[in-house]
């Protein structure tokens, strides 16, 4: 079949599908991508009016108790002092499947928390896992696209699942994680979460760290078997939901310890990997686990649409002292998250009661639909002015870091996408990697052509050649010979 040419949605040939435009190698992205910005915009209108990701979720209330002081890190008032509380809301969900689906499906998993702060919400949005799929938001409107349904069939297709990744090696560490034991969580109490991107802390002298965040459960990692999870998902689809409903309700408070990596600023320009590439890790012989606090979930929703449903995360809701980093599927997350609340839920989503910080609230944004407070009554509507109203406070202005290069659509300068994923598999066990091949033979003997399955068994090769062989001989394939 003759390949066409890409274009915009106007008809404008596309140069560049695979990386968005950046200013040198590492970004920041430029707000001048307008390919990216119609790929992010477009793709977070394709659903009414379920959310197009993590669509199925549980949510509960908790709180946030700080158990040692980070302050010489970050001047985050929610994180000054050891023993202060904040009051927190949690969301866990799947991510592929639709609001019906069920819960025990080998599938990464939202792990979303908003925590009501002093100084404004802020709100930490990530997953069951380390790292992700994809390192830059332009591909990711593709990606979950490959997660959803045929146009033709409306059944879900192994074909372009493992095309797109076996197109992508970068997807290459997360695959090895999803097809892993831990790519079905016993519950959603026994897993752990990710911040997964890189943030920036920044103190009170206005000094920097790059940072990653680790939320360790206090129950322990229990994973499902295939076998039990399909039982499950027959049986009760909706297994997950029910566990944290009723341990909340028994008492049986569930716990995650939040721990942080720490990177100085300088670090970044010399790490073996680019640590603002979502698709690596920290190694933590480099970068130890630093003890933050302790977040406990102890209150159930009172009305699960009220809370649950219309609760809005964004890695963009931000307070003084958290900064963003450079990582490109960040960047498109800061845009791509509020903006598919404001189409889902509507422009004053935030104002809402699950939604709306506890402290004091002052800005000029009006009007909208449904708005469900006062409207800013009759206060001064717009900035700078002369009637006292609110006003810009110049010392929670973000603190500056520097960015050179190009603007162009620039992949990162490290493409090492196979290191990772073998010292992860040569850290499992003889029986866990029985299993991860097994599973990954389960879920690539639907695909129908030949190449796109060799294409991948290279991959697995290159990370690990036992890893590579052994998929191959699972599913009947010789190792291509590009792979040695």
């Amino acid at each position: 079949m003759k390949n066409t040419t890409l274009t915009t949605s106007w008809g404008a040939p596309v140069g560049d599908n695979q990386n968005s435009m950046t200013a040198g190698s590492r970004g920041p992205t430029l707000l001048q991508d307008v390919h990216l910005l119609e790929k992010l915009a477009h793709f977070n209108r394709e659903r009414v009016p379920e959310r197009v990701v993590h669509a199925k979720g549980a949510g509960a209330h908790g709180y946030f108790e700080v158990t040692n002081d980070v302050s010489a890190y970050t001047k985050a008032a929610f994180l000054s002092e050891k023993g202060k509380r904040t009051p927190l809301f949690v969301r866990f969900s799947t991510v592929a499947g639709e609001n019906g689906s069920a819960d025990t499906v080998r599938d990464p998993r939202g792990f979303a928390v908003k925590f009501y702060t002093e100084e404004g919400n802020y709100d930490i949005v990530g997953n069951n896992t380390p790292v992700f799929f994809i390192r830059d938001a332009i591909k990711f409107p593709d990606f979950i696209h490959t997660q959803k349904r045929h146009p033709v069939t409306h059944l879900k297709n192994p074909d372009a699942v493992w095309d797109f990744w076996s197109l992508s090696p970068e997807s290459l560490h997360q695959v090895t994680i999803l097809m892993s034991d831990r790519g079905i969580p016993a519950t959603l109490r026994h897993m752990h979460g990710f911040g997964s991107h890189t943030f920036k802390w920044v103190n009170a002298e206005g000094t920097g760290y790059w940072i990653k965040y680790h939320f360790k459960t206090e129950q322990g990692v229990k994973n499902l078997s295939p076998e039990l999870a399909a039982q499950i998902a027959g049986e009760n689809p909706d297994y997950h939901t029910e566990d944290l409903f009723n341990a909340i309700e028994a008492g049986d408070f569930p716990a995650w310890k939040l721990y942080v990596q720490i990177m100085p600023l300088e670090d970044a320009d010399t790490y073996r990997f680019d640590p603002f590439d979502v698709t690596k890790v920290w190694s933590q012989k480099d970068y130890p686990l630093i003890e933050v606090g302790r977040m406990v979930l102890d209150r159930n929703p009172e009305n699960y649409f009220a809370e649950v449903e219309q609760a809005t995360f964004s890695p963009g809701t931000l307070v003084p002292g958290v900064e963003v980093s450079p990582d490109k599927m960040l960047q498109g997350r800061l845009f791509a998250y509020a903006d598919a609340h404001r189409y889902r839920v509507g422009a004053n989503h935030n104002a809402l009661p699950i939604n709306r910080p506890k402290c004091p609230v002052h800005h000029h944004q009006r009007d909208g639909q449904m708005r469900p407070d006062s409207n800013g009554g009759g206060s001064v509507y717009y900035e700078p002015n002369s009637f006292g109203g609110p006003a810009e406070a110049p010392q929670h202005k973000p603190a500056p870091y520097e960015v050179n290069g190009l603007a162009d659509s620039t992949p990162y300068d490290e493409n090492d996408h196979y290191t990772q994923a073998g010292d992860l598999y040569r850290l499992l066990s003889v029986e866990e990697r029985a299993r991860l091949v097994q599973n990954i033979a389960r879920a690539m003997k639907p695909v129908t052509r030949d190449d796109i399955k060799q294409r991948q068994i290279e991959h697995f090769y290159k990370a690990d050649p036992e890893y590579g062989t052994a998929v191959a001989e699972a599913l009947g394939l010789p190792v291509p010979a590009a792979a040695k």
